[in-house]
């Protein structure tokens, strides 16, 4: 039986839900969590560390760094492939 999932914390939900291609509207689509966009949004575009990260997030190092490994790969493969991404707002 898997551990129950801790908590995480979220400061700034996306602006929008969705980004991709302009008129663009059919599949493919790439699903982006809250905690990966936070991930991104923490590391990548402030720059804090994922010590620093981790505890904004609630969670461990090791848990942001497997979040935010997810999230790189599905924001890489929306530039190579083209999809639209679109947030998820549940956790």
């Amino acid at each position: 039986m898997p551990r129950p999932k801790r908590p995480r914390h979220i400061i700034s939900p996306p602006a929008v839900d969705s980004f991709g291609p302009r008129g663009f509207r059919g599949d493919p689509l790439i699903i982006l969590s809250l905690e990966e966009f936070e991930a991104i949004r923490l590391i990548d575009y402030t720059g804090m560390d994922q010590s620093e990260a981790s505890t904004i997030m609630n969670v461990s190092r090791q848990t942001v760094g497997r979040i935010l490994k997810t999230a790189r790969i599905k924001v890489a493969r929306a530039l190579v492939e083209l999809p639209r991404i679109r947030a998820c707002f549940e956790t």
